[in-house]
């Protein structure tokens, strides 16, 4: 049996086990092994509505312990070699850059790999701009076309604000403290690290692709300045010293192209672990959620996985097989893994390395390209969280009868747009920014424990889209680059 299918396999056996545990493990279960209070049970708080708790009770509880460790050990292993990873993969990539667009030598080599970075960026950017705005516009046609919030009863609305009272409260509080990072100034400042060891100990993925990029430019000219000299001198050796920078700079950039290598070797253990750290995570993501809150907002689901599924056929569909020349069977079995452990974990940070890793082995991205825009990617690209903010801002609006006008859904664009851009790639994070597109359109607080009621479920779904745009745009720039042919063009 392939490695993606069993990965796929994990998640599906996971789902139906969790499903089962939410049906049949009810608070009667419980108490029929002596537990009265759960929650404190399980935490291990003493609580006397437990003191009759058997010896039965004590397995579950150290079976769901067990199930909890694997899962938060395999996300916090795939985030160890996140950071690393980029790091001197994306040094090495932007060190060897020299060949490309300007050739090594006759004093381009710097010059030339300079213009290949500027190029590679400023088209990654661009297509991230460019799909990110057509998921926010799908979003905002299938909810007023639709209309899913006109399906949802005050019965319902009532029991969701209710529950999930303080969940709101925590949220909201949480937005606040972060609205200083979501202008665009705040934003652009941000890129600039005021330590380089503090991003690398935070994991600011954003200021880590920065400072890879400074340092593998700064390679760049060392070696194409060494190069030139040599050949100027007619290869005929010269001072010592002065070939020292353009020597030490090789030799860093060789190192760092090392160590990226050993980081996707961990990568690789890793990954054949990942059936058993996906079960584990979704077992207990279906086992807490269960199928009663998604049946009572299933409209609201329904229109949200519509979208993400037409934006993630169509348009990288289109781009990965018109653009990009990827085979619709290469395209889909090189991503699974991937997509697999994206949908299990909610984070596009954590699937980063399990993402390099296909895009490179199973698409055959060049590594250069690669590292690059998938790191980016992690970072700012969230199609599927764009949508999904577009469509439940509508959903709001229609619950409580207030209409949107057309400039009123021009700002969603704009407010989603920079919101997704801000949004960290962990569970949950783009909840805390869509909080700042509800209050740019003048929508209740309220509304937001509606959408906290399948934020998690719904969150699986859409970081599947992050991570599959991700990659696919990964092959696209890599189709797009000149220099030796890529990988990717070979085994159609």
């Amino acid at each position: 049996m392939s490695g993606p299918i069993k990965v796929l396999l994990g998640v599906l056996l996971g789902l139906v086990v969790g499903m089962a545990c939410h049906q049949f493990w009810t608070p009667s279960a419980w108490q029929s092994v002596g537990v009265g209070d759960a929650r404190a049970f399980m935490a291990g708080a003493v609580n006397p509505a437990n003191a009759d708790a058997t010896l039965a009770a004590q397995g579950v509880r150290f079976v769901i312990r067990v199930n909890a460790l694997i899962g938060d050990a395999f996300v916090r292993a795939l985030r160890f070699i996140a950071v690393p990873l980029v790091l001197f993969s994306l040094i090495a990539g932007v060190a060897s850059l020299g060949g490309v667009g300007g050739g090594a030598g006759g004093g381009r080599g710097g010059a030339g790999g300079l213009r290949a970075l500027g190029r590679v960026g400023g088209r990654t950017l661009g297509l991230f701009a460019v799909t990110t705005v057509i998921a926010i516009t799908l979003g905002l046609v299938l909810a007023n076309v639709i209309a899913p919030g006109r399906a949802v009863s005050e019965a319902t609305r009532a029991g969701l604000a209710e529950a999930n009272a303080s969940a709101v409260s925590e949220r909201v509080a949480q937005a606040e403290r972060a609205a200083a990072d979501v202008s665009v100034w705040r934003l652009l400042l941000n890129v600039v690290p005021t330590n380089p060891f503090d991003s690398l100990a935070r994991g600011d993925m954003l200021q880590v692709i920065v400072l890879a990029v400074l340092v593998g430019a700064a390679l760049l000219l060392l070696i194409s300045r060494e190069q030139n000299k040599a050949d100027a001198e007619g290869g005929s050796g010269g001072d010592d010293h002065a070939a020292l920078p353009g020597l030490s700079a090789v030799t860093i950039a060789r190192a760092c192209e090392a160590l990226g290598v050993v980081f996707i070797t961990i990568g690789g253990w890793i990954l054949r672990l990942a059936p058993i750290g996906v079960f584990c995570l979704m077992a207990r993501t279906s086992a807490d959620v269960g199928p009663e809150v998604v049946r009572g907002l299933a409209a609201l689901c329904g229109v949200v996985v519509l979208g993400l599924a037409i934006h993630m056929l169509f348009v990288y569909g289109l781009l990965a097989v018109g653009v990009a020349r990827l085979s619709v069977r290469r395209a889909a079995l090189g991503l699974l893994p991937a997509q697999a452990v994206a949908f299990s974990s909610s984070s596009s940070a954590a699937t980063l390395p399990v993402t390099i890793r296909c895009v490179r082995d199973n698409l055959g991205v060049r590594e250069r390209v690669a590292s690059f825009v998938c790191p980016l990617g992690a970072t700012v690209n969230m199609d599927g969280t764009a949508l999904y903010q577009a469509v439940c801002a509508i959903f709001i609006a229609q619950v409580y009868g207030i209409e949107l006008s057309i400039g009123q859904q021009i700002l969603i664009v704009l407010m989603t747009t920079l919101s997704s851009v801000g949004a960290p790639g962990i569970p949950g994070g783009g909840i805390v920014m869509f909080i700042t597109v509800m209050q740019a359109v003048g929508l209740p607080m309220e509304g937001l424990a509606m959408i906290l009621a399948v934020d998690r479920v719904l969150d699986m779904v859409r970081t599947v889209v992050n991570v599959t745009g991700d990659a696919v745009v990964a092959a696209v720039i890599d189709r797009w680059e000149p220099g030796d042919e890529s990988m990717a063009n070979a085994g159609r």
